[in-house]
């Protein structure tokens, strides 16, 4: 944490020294533009040459003023947004708060085990791991978050992920920048539908006037300058209104290019420079350079080829303005010619527009994970093998304070499934979302909460958390019912990681009983890796007739001076203490 706050103090300095010039320009600009008013009224009452002259000079001083403000405002949004990523990291590894999106939109409770694993919404996996921060990034991490990978995949993100944990300043300012983009979900896809839309061609003769045109008003103006003939003013005026009639017949089409296309020049912008960003750095692992050889688009980078589309877009906005685009389009039908531009650019770069996006949510997904193996440098990237063994030395829950999370070792071979007894409040829940959430960031190429680990990656399948579902007019046990039948036709396609929490508790003891013990036959039958949690101690007894298949561990809680006492410790056979009874009683209920 001593890195954020050291690089939080340095980036608020130089955000001060930045604000300091920022506002001495702004001056400096408004008393050039009042000195160049000022020179121009004296060259109009005294008709001085040297007058003129200085007002010239104090426009290009304006001018480039204007610029150097432009400058300075670009870097004070990046400095502002570095200062704001260092001090969220602060507050989050302080457990002050998490100040990051928490994905909520991209919730699925039918998903096999999203929700059951809280995934996604506020103290979920993504909130924790999220550093994106365009909508492609947040899309691409959800949706990384909710498929397994293959294992070559895997191994690919894994090196990324640590050539990235390692490139701390680069991640920062590749995040800054994003941050600035200010992109949304329905810009992204406003773009990307212009991008689909097939652009028909303009009529020949609209292209012929497009360059024909232009060039005869600049003609027939540098005539009338050495002429001064008033026919030409008139042909002037003739070709002026031609100009607009012309324009008239295509705005439609130019309306319908351009349009929820509001400040999307800006966007796009933005998006090079995050291209720009990594086009420039040296990269390593294969995945990165992959992901980097993507956008090398012809002769050009790609962030080269969204500077020419940003500035197209926002010559087009000049069609909002009514006096700037009769002037313009009257003279040179500038809206033609850059609607013919961008119907250019499209049928050019529109097939790779979509993947030059897709890189910007792969960065991002892959900083979010190198973020978090930065932050966490006790975690490691597990060893992955195809002989389904999946061991965990020091397994605990990522999201847990890592001062009082307690860890366990556990390992599914050569018994591959667990049957888990424990009291209410022992650990049973969390072990098993421990289980299944460091499941979810071995099968993304992510470290895991552990101090060894080794993992087949596999599907992960889960029952721990359902509710009634009132508009399906579904009850809690046939919604539960439902899940398992999920999840034994998962089975059917290939073996799985199955978490399965206190199953069937919609029905009577025997009936729950028996149902839950031909669950686990049915399960290990189609070899299914995982574990079960479960307060009946009769289901335990299966593991006598699967003594190869089956292990039965256990959380213990233990009564010192009339109080419960939970170590969270796992151990091996089934438990005996009992915890209800006694609270009860403690609390008077009984």
């Amino acid at each position: 944490m001593e890195i954020y706050s050291a690089k939080a103090k340095s980036y608020s300095e130089q955000l001060n020294k930045i604000n300091k010039k920022y506002n001495s320009v702004s001056f400096l600009r408004l008393i050039s533009i009042l000195l160049f008013l000022g020179s121009l009224y004296f060259y109009m009452k005294g008709n001085e040459t040297i007058f003129l002259i200085l007002a010239a000079f104090l426009f290009m001083g304006f001018i480039f003023l204007m610029q150097f403000h432009s400058k300075l405002l670009f870097k004070r949004k990046i400095k502002e947004a570095l200062v704001k990523i260092n001090e969220d990291e602060i507050a989050f590894l302080d457990k002050n708060s998490i100040p990051f999106e928490n994905g909520i939109e991209f919730n699925d409770f039918h998903h096999p085990y999203a929700y059951d694993l809280d995934i996604f919404g506020e103290y979920s996996l993504f909130q924790s791991l999220n550093r994106t921060a365009t909508f492609i990034g947040k899309k691409t991490m959800a949706k990384q978050l909710l498929v397994l990978s293959a294992s070559e995949d895997i191994l690919d993100n894994q090196v990324a992920v640590k050539e990235l944990s390692a490139k701390l300043e680069w991640r920062l300012e590749f995040l800054a920048l994003a941050k600035i983009t200010n992109d949304t979900k329905s810009s992204y896809e406003a773009l990307l539908k212009w991008s689909r839309y097939n652009s028909a061609s303009l009529p020949k003769w609209s292209i012929f006037i497009s360059y024909a045109s232009p060039c005869l008003f600049v003609l027939l103006f540098l005539s009338y300058l050495f002429s001064s003939s008033l026919i030409l003013v008139n042909c002037l005026s003739y070709l002026f209104v031609f100009n607009l009639i012309v324009l008239g017949t295509l705005l439609k089409r130019i309306k319908i290019e351009i349009a929820n296309s509001t400040n999307i020049d800006k966007v796009i912008g933005n998006y090079g420079l995050l291209l720009s960003k990594i086009e420039e750095e040296n990269f390593e692992s294969s995945k990165l350079i992959f992901l980097q050889q993507k956008l090398k688009f012809k002769t050009a980078n790609a962030s080269i080829h969204l500077k020419q589309l940003s500035a197209l877009f926002s010559k087009n906005d000049t069609i909002a303005n009514f006096v700037t685009a009769v002037l313009f389009n009257g003279t040179f039908l500038f809206n033609l010619n850059v609607l013919k531009g961008l119907i250019e650019w499209k049928k050019e770069h529109a097939s790779a527009l979509e993947e030059w996006l897709e890189v910007i949510g792969e960065f991002e997904m892959l900083n979010s994970l190198a973020n978090f193996s930065y932050n966490n440098p006790a975690f490691v990237f597990p060893t992955l093998n195809a002989d389904f063994k999946i061991d965990f030395s020091n397994l605990g829950h990522p999201l847990l304070n890592a001062n009082t999370r307690v860890d366990n070792d556990v390992s599914f071979h050569p018994e591959s499934f667990m049957i888990l007894t424990g009291s209410n409040m022992s650990g049973k829940s969390t072990f098993l979302r421990s289980l299944g959430v460091n499941m979810v960031l071995s099968g993304m190429g992510s470290v895991v909460c552990a101090s060894a680990a080794t993992v087949h990656p596999l599907p992960i399948l889960v029952s721990m958390r359902l509710s009634d579902s009132l508009s399906d007019s579904e009850s809690y046990f046939f919604a539960e019912v439902k899940r398992l039948k999920q999840i034994m036709d998962q089975l059917e396609l290939n073996p799985a990681f199955v978490l399965l929490d206190e199953i069937l508790r919609g029905t009577n003891s025997d009936d729950k009983r028996n149902g839950t013990i031909e669950v686990v036959k049915k399960m290990i039958g189609k070899k299914a890796i995982g574990a079960i949690a479960t307060h009946d101690i009769e289901v335990c007894l299966t593991t006598d007739e699967y003594p190869n298949v089956l292990t039965n561990k256990c959380f213990e809680v233990e009564i010192h001076n009339d109080e419960l006492n939970f170590d969270y410790k796992l151990r091996d056979g089934i438990c005996k203490n009992k915890s209800a009874t006694f609270l009860m009683k403690k609390m008077g209920v009984i």
